[in-house]
Order: structure tokens, then C-alpha cells, then sequence
């Protein structure tokens, strides 16, 4: 299982602004789409497009005009991993057979493993809400860097 490159640009973005918008906000500076694709590296284009449909999920909020720009709708520890993902991706599946309404599959009708994959389902779900913004936004210990660079 794989986070689209979207969903990944988007988590990437939402980290950067939970570090930036604080201090921004101090600073009297705005923060908006080009800061944050200058501070990423995500394309300016993907980062307002990520900016527009995270606003429209009730992630970020936003402003036109001067003196306008976003900032985090929430605090970052009301933010999870999976709001992230879902304001990308929509509904959280591991299946197609899972999203509500979907029919198309043809083993549907006779499938023994579609009962299981509910359970399966909450499993991953549960574990993308665990992981709030606030938790992402911060660097992890220079130790946990070394050990995460031996283990590759």
C-alpha cells in the first residue's frame, strides 16, 4: 500500500505549514502556496491545487486579497494523518468493494473476504488517525535519523 504522490505532496505541505504558520503569524508575514512550494520543493501548481482541496476539506483556511493567505484551520494536534489524506483521496479503502455505493466488482456476490477486509480497513484507518500533524511537523532525534538511514 501506497500514498499517491498527491496525498504525499499534501502531507508534506500541511507539515510545513504547521511549522511555519506560528511563527508567521508573529512575524506579520502571510503565509500561502509559493512560500510553501519555495519551502517544500512541491511544484508551485500542485501546491496551490493541494491548497485549494485542503481548504475545501476544512484543513486549512484561506484568504484572498491583501493581507490574505492560509494557515491551519485546527490546531495541528486535532489534524491526523488520515484528514490528510482523505481531503486528497477521499474516503479511506484498501478495497474498492469498501467505498459506499461501489458495485463494480464481479466477486462481489460470492466473496468470503470482503467481511474481513472491514476489519482490515479500520486497522489502517485507526493507525493514519494516530499519527497527528503536530507529530509530523517536528524533526525526529538525530539518533532516529541514523537508525532509519542504517536500516536502508
Amino acid at each position: 500500500m501506497r500514498l499517491s504522490s498527491l496525498a504525499d505532496y499534501a502531507v508534506v505541505l500541511m507539515s510545513a505549514a504547521s511549522r511555519h504558520c506560528g511563527a508567521a503569524r508573529l512575524a506579520g508575514s502571510k503565509l500561502n502556496a509559493s512560500t510553501l512550494s519555495r519551502e517544500t520543493g512541491v511544484p508551485l501548481p500542485t501546491a496551490q491545487k493541494l491548497v485549494s482541496r485542503l481548504s475545501a476539506a476544512g484543513l486549512l483556511e484561506s484568504t484572498r486579497g491583501i493581507g490574505g493567505g492560509i494557515r491551519l484551520a485546527r490546531p495541528p494536534s486535532s489534524i491526523s494523518l488520515a484528514d490528510i489524506v482523505e481531503a486528497v483521496e477521499g474516503p479511506l479503502a484498501i478495497t474498492g468493494c469498501l467505498v459506499e455505493g461501489n458495485h463494480d466488482c464481479k466477486l462481489e456476490d460470492g466473496c468470503t473476504v470482503k467481511p474481513h477486509l472491514g476489519a482490515l480497513n479500520q486497522t489502517i484507518r485507526k493507525a493514519l488517525e494516530d499519527v497527528s500533524l503536530a507529530s509530523l511537523a517536528q524533526m525526529p532525534p538525530v539518533e532516529e535519523i541514523q537508525t532509519m538511514e542504517q536500516a536502508l
